[in-house]
């Protein structure tokens, strides 16, 4: 049974000498490389080095976006980081992001290598590069700013909180759960509210805050993320549910969130992507 007796912090803390949960064996409480590796470098400008989690399928969803509008520059190669296995401790890695998390994107178009890390740098990034995606109008640029970095700031409560105390803790605690559905619950009514009255997160058109906010918010309603659509009640929010399932429909975003997957269904993995074809 479980140790019931209460948790007294120390003076000074240390980190525990066997630390659960899921990803207990990549946790670490300092920065910079493990090991010495390159990464990898393709054939094209953009180098993306990320995982099919909400926050890798961004970028991929965004690019394969950037190549069905006709921007043929947005071609890119991606590469698998296996984060599972420590491979964003690597030196290459951490030159790319030296917060050691996915994604990164390299862009070598230039006559200097520029490195762009945090998914949303990289939308903003893109969308400025391409022209595309991101409202030259500054109201509709504000609004799109906005939602963007809501779900920057969002988000790693229902990621870092809910979903780890839900899913991949060592043991199900009914505060930090009761905690974190609650504040899940609250943003997805947020949303719900906001989509009441809009078609996109920045009215009328698909924009890379739209982009930014599927992969988990609507990947929560459509019971992709945690097993936890019952729990949560997700068919409360009808108008996220429209959203969402309008956005999956997207061919770009269908063939965006297979890159870099290594899970789920095998006709889903692609574990790697260098050209159009490895999608088809």
């Amino acid at each position: 049974m479980p140790d019931s007796t209460p948790y007294v912090p120390p003076t000074v803390w240390t980190p525990p000498a066997t630390p659960g949960g899921a990803f207990a064996n990549i946790n670490r409480p300092v920065a910079g490389p493990t090991h010495d590796q390159a990464l990898p470098v393709g054939e094209h400008p953009l180098q993306l080095y990320s995982l099919a989690t909400p926050n890798g399928v961004k970028v991929s969803i965004m690019l394969e976006e950037l190549l069905a509008a006709g921007h043929a520059g947005a071609e890119y190669d991606a590469w698998l980081i296996r984060i599972n296995e420590g491979m964003q401790f690597s030196s290459g890695f951490v030159d790319a992001n030296p917060n050691s998390k996915i994604p990164a994107l390299v862009d070598r178009s230039g006559a200097e290598p520029v490195r762009v890390f945090e998914s949303g740098a990289i939308l903003v990034y893109l969308a400025e590069k391409f022209g595309a995606f991101l409202p030259k109008d500054g109201v509709a640029r504000t609004e799109t700013m906005n939602w963007l970095f809501w779900q920057m700031g969002s988000a790693p409560f229902m990621g870092g909180g809910f979903g780890h105390f839900y899913a991949y803790a060592p043991e199900k605690l009914q505060y930090p759960i009761d905690r974190y559905a609650m504040e899940t619950k609250r943003q997805l009514d947020v949303l719900d509210r906001h989509l009441a009255d809009n078609r996109y997160m920045a009215g009328d058109d698909y924009t890379i805050a739209d982009m930014a906010i599927w992969p988990w918010y609507g990947g929560m309603v459509l019971g992709q993320l945690y097993e936890a659509a019952t729990f949560l009640s997700v068919h409360e929010y009808k108008h996220v549910k429209r959203w969402a399932d309008a956005i999956a429909a997207r061919p770009a975003v269908v063939r965006g969130r297979k890159v870099n997957r290594s899970f789920g269904p095998a006709e889903d993995q692609v574990l790697e992507r260098h050209s159009a074809a490895d999608l088809d």
